[in-house]
Order: C-alpha cells, then structure tokens, then sequence
C-alpha cells in the first residue's frame, strides 16, 4: 500500500511538473508569434515571453505543483540558449570593424554597469538588481540579465524586474533615436555606429538604425554584436565581484556558503566555444542560423519561467527605483556614446 501510495504521488508530480513544462513551451511559442508582429518587433520575442508569463500568473494563477516544471524551464532552458546563442557571433567581423569598434564598445559598457549600478546603489535598489538592470543596460538587455542573474543567484522577481526595465528603456530610446536622427550630425555610418554602442536589445539597435539605411545598420549589428562578445570578460568580472561581496558580508562566519561552491559561469564558456565554430565556419550559415532561432526559442522558455515566478506586488514595489536608475544611467550613456562616437572619428 505505502509502495502503491508513493508511486502514485510521484505520477501526480510528475504529471505537475509535465504541465508547467508545458505551459512554458506554449506561451513561449505565443511570444514567437506575437513578436514578428509590425508593432511589437522592437520589444522582441524575449520581453514579450516574460510579459506573458507575468500576465498568466495574475490572471489565472500557477499551480504550486507546477512550478517544478517552470523552475527546470527558466534555469536550464535558458543557459542552453545562452550557450547556442553563440552562433550568431562573428568574431572575425567583430576584428574587421577595427580597434576602434572595440574600445568604443567596452568603455561603453564599463560606463554603464557602473553608472546604473551607482545610481541604483544611491536610489537603495537592492544590489543583484543595481547589477542586473546595470549589465542589461550595458550589454544586451535581457539576455544579460539572463546570462548574469545565475551567478549572482538573483530571484525571479530580481531578473524578471531588470528585463522589463531594460526592455521598457531600450523601446523608449529606439523611439527617441529613430524621431532625432535627422538632427543628431551623424552620418549613416556614424549613426549605425552610435545605435549599436548605446540602445539595449539587437532588436532595438536594428529598428533604431533602420532610418539610416543599409550602412546604418549593418554596422550597428556588428557594433552591437562586438558588445555582445564582450559578454564573456563582463561575467567573468561579475563573478569577481560576487565572490568578493560574498567574503566581506561573510568574514568571520562559520557555516555558510564556502567560496569554491560558488559556481563559475560554465555557460559562458559555452556561447564563447560557439562563436568560435561560427567564426571558424565549421556550421553552414543555414544551420547557424537555425541554431540561433532554436537559441531564441529556448531563452524565451525561461523568460517565461521567470514571468510565472513574478508577484505583480514585489514587482512594483522594487521595480520603480531600479527604472529610474536605469533611466538616467540610459541617458547618461546615450551622451558618453555620442561623445566617442565623434571622439573616435567614427563617423564614416
């Protein structure tokens, strides 16, 4: 009877787990659809999973079985997409568009991590927030903080609050650039340039250059793509700062977390190893880009992992602050981009 009893909550479970999988996958599918929509490609497929994820919860509620299922989708689904994510990078393009492209990207992006995180620190936000809504502003919006929020051990509301912010941010900024460009002085390539250093998701730069045309563009994705690489360093220098928090909160105690369990960013690791397949042309760009989407797929599980973990009320009650640092820190960088843009001669 005790052996019929156990093997029949373990079918309960696992049936549990099986439907929050489930439901990921499906509105994941629904944000896919949704974000090719003319009005909705600037937010993307990624925020728009995270949305809808947020919104299923307010309105119809999650079962306490299921979250199983939804925690393995946002925890494994997006490190997997991080990982394959790598395919889209070329380092050799990234290595043609010159030293420049390069220091612009990186001073861009320390500029940022530490000017939101400044502000956010000064504003009380909580520190995984100040750092999460820092590094999506400064290197590749949600993805960033996806990328990042594992090693810093954020919760849900932390990571799903910092997309939002970013993604809010980076449609608001596109707007901006895509109604002033004609009074910015950029050239197309300048311009392109400029849009790729400074706005926050790929989708983003594209529908912001998009005025500038063809140069405007495909110069923005590379400059875009170059902060993207720098991803890895970025980590790595996270992982640096988590683990020297975590021995001055922690000095003297006894029991608690020992430094070597904290985990190093193998993901990481992983979406570099793919750059460099792509990079090397060992994958057909067919299969590359096959393997981007699958990528995008995957990420938008987990984004809706997260939004089904989201309490409308914590999200409210911590998310304003970390908006607002992010908003002057988005401004901020906007004015330090424009001032290397024509520092560098990156003009064109």
């Amino acid at each position: 009877m005790d052996k019929s009893y156990g093997l029949t909550l373990r079918k309960k479970k696992g049936f549990a787990t099986a439907k929050g999988i489930a439901l990921t996958v499906l509105l994941a599918a629904m944000s896919n659809v949704i974000g090719v929509l003319p009005p909705l490609g600037v937010i993307g497929p990624l925020v728009i999973a995270i949305i809808l994820g947020i919104a299923w919860r307010a309105l119809f509620g999650v079962p306490s079985q299921a979250f199983d299922g939804v925690a393995a989708a946002n925890q494994k689904m997006l490190r997997l997409g991080i990982v394959l994510l790598g395919m889209r990078l070329n380092l050799g393009d990234i290595a043609a568009a010159g030293p420049k492209v390069l220091a612009l990207a990186g001073l861009n992006i320390v500029f940022a991590v530490f000017a939101v995180y400044a502000l956010a620190r000064l504003l009380r936000v909580d520190k995984k927030l100040g750092m999460l809504t820092a590094c999506g502003t400064a290197i590749c919006g949600a993805a960033a903080v996806a990328a990042i929020s594992p090693q810093i051990k954020a919760n849900a509301n932390e990571t799903a609050i910092s997309a939002a912010t970013v993604a809010v941010l980076g449609t608001l900024f596109t707007i901006m650039y895509t109604l002033t460009y004609r009074f910015l002085g950029f050239t197309p390539y300048g311009y392109g340039v400029f849009s790729g250093a400074t706005l926050h998701e790929i989708a983003h730069v594209v529908a912001a250059a998009a005025p500038g045309g063809k140069a405007a563009v495909d110069i923005a994705v590379v400059v875009k793509l170059t902060r993207v690489a720098l991803l890895v360093p970025v980590a790595l220098g996270i992982e640096f700062w988590r683990r020297r928090s975590f021995r001055t909160e922690h000095s003297g105690t006894a029991g608690t977390e020992s430094r070597s369990s904290i985990p190093f960013p193998w993901f990481i690791v992983g979406f570099l190893a793919m750059s460099a397949l792509n990079t090397a042309g060992v994958i057909t760009p067919a299969v590359a880009n096959q393997v981007v989407s699958a990528a995008y797929f995957l990420m938008a599980i987990g984004m809706v992992g997260l939004g089904l973990n989201v309490d409308m009320r914590v999200f409210f009650r911590a998310g304003m602050k970390a908006f607002a640092a992010g908003l002057a820190g988005s401004v901020l960088l906007s004015a330090f981009g424009y001032v290397l843009v024509h520092g560098f001669g990156l003009l064109g």
